[in-house]
């Protein structure tokens, strides 16, 4: 992969520390603020909802910007937006920072897709979204882990202070790696894509989408109290585990990637199977200590086998669309299915059957992704074969 690929992993590893390292403060934030564990819990959804929000709309408020210019914009703004979290007085406070952070996440990832795939081969960039989508799980093997243990060892603001300077070592990657646009784009027609955007496929990409996440952070959310009250690890171990995670994650996004650049359609089905099945067994592993860390690993592989599957295959629904509009749309639907997931899981956990039952409610809504799959292959009239994806626009 080119080096400017690499660049854009070292912002996605910002991006993704920011997003996910809380999971593993809920408890220290939410005694600290004087909030429930659902309460604290929200403060993920807020972060995804933005995310929701902001992709589309900077997107297209930016299309005719130079490329490069906008990365290293959104990469500014989540510099900013972290030290503000790590200054917050209180929860409204913290909330609306995370959300103010979150604005550059949809956009960077969206824009930052078309980017990697105008640097490689066509046969190659399914696999070079997965590199730059490494940077989430490189985030999640190291630098959630260590966030975690900087969170609970000297308090939850020390590790968005360190996500603070994570942030400023990025922007000084960018700057340096990713080439400057060769042409100007221009401006999209926003109207036309938005039109085009609607269309029956794309909208049932996008639902795909939602629905496999949601699952994912139903369980996810919550896996400090999983594996603290349902498994019986001490706090030390969470972050030990979360490397487990993190571990899997790279496998499953690499392995993912590779398999979508060759057979689409089979990749997608396939990795949403997997991930139905690793959260319905889950309900059982979470109850012995060492099949927990095995699952927790396999929820990370499952995961994220599907990210790439799922952003290519909305690309190639979205002929005729922006390529950048339909990849930050993307975007906004992993995160909304982000914030579906955390909310539904407070539901179960609080009135619901309770936190135990959490990974088998949560299997049932990738499976949904999966009906929907299938009834979106059906309406076109083809069956799951090896599928060319339509590629996105080059600066």
């Amino acid at each position: 992969m080119p080096l400017a690929v690499y660049a854009l992993m070292a912002g996605a590893f910002g991006i993704g520390v920011t997003e996910f390292v809380i999971m593993g403060l809920l408890l220290e934030i939410s005694v600290d603020l004087g909030v429930s564990v659902q309460a604290a819990g929200l403060l993920i959804s807020g972060y995804a909802l933005g995310v929701v929000v902001g992709a589309p709309l900077l997107t297209a408020a930016t299309s005719g910007w130079p490329r490069k210019v906008v990365l290293l914009g959104l990469m500014t703004i989540f510099t900013f937006g972290n030290a503000a979290c790590a200054l917050a007085p209180d929860y409204g406070s913290l909330m609306a920072a995370r959300v103010l952070t979150s604005f550059a996440h949809g956009t960077f990832f969206g824009v930052g897709s078309v980017v990697a795939t105008s640097l490689v081969a066509a046969d190659r960039r399914a696999s070079a979204i997965a590199a730059m989508f490494t940077g989430l799980t490189v985030a999640n093997i190291l630098g959630v882990p260590f966030g975690t243990w900087l969170g609970q060892a000297l308090g939850w603001r020390a590790t968005f202070w360190a996500v603070t300077w994570v942030g400023v070592v990025a922007l000084l990657v960018l700057q340096l790696y990713v080439p400057a646009d060769r042409h100007r784009p221009e401006a999209a027609d926003w109207r036309g894509d938005l039109k085009a955007m609607a269309r029956r496929p794309v909208l049932l990409g996008l639902l795909t989408t939602v629905l496999g996440y949601a699952g994912v952070f139903a369980v996810f959310t919550y896996i400090a109290p999983l594996l603290m009250h349902v498994t019986g690890f001490d706090k030390a171990a969470v972050s030990p585990i979360l490397l487990v995670f993190g571990a899997g994650l790279v496998v499953g996004n690499l392995l993912g990637g590779r398999l979508a650049d060759c057979h689409l359609q089979p990749t997608l089905l396939g990795s949403l199977m997997a991930l139905v099945a690793v959260l319905g067994l889950m309900t059982w592993a979470l109850h012995q200590q060492a099949l927990a860390v095995i699952f927790v690993g396999l929820l990370g592989a499952s995961a994220f086998a599907t990210v790439p599957a799922l952003q290519m295959w909305v690309l190639e629904k979205a002929q005729g669309a922006g390529q950048s509009l339909a990849s930050s749309f993307n975007i906004a639907a992993f995160n909304l299915g982000n914030a579906l997931g955390a909310w539904l899981g407070g539901l179960v956990i609080v009135h619901g059957p309770g936190l135990a039952a959490l990974t088998w409610v949560a299997a049932l809504i990738p499976l949904a992704a999966l009906i929907v799959a299938l009834v979106a292959l059906r309406l076109e009239g083809t069956r799951p074969a090896a599928g060319a994806a339509v590629y996105p626009d080059t600066p």
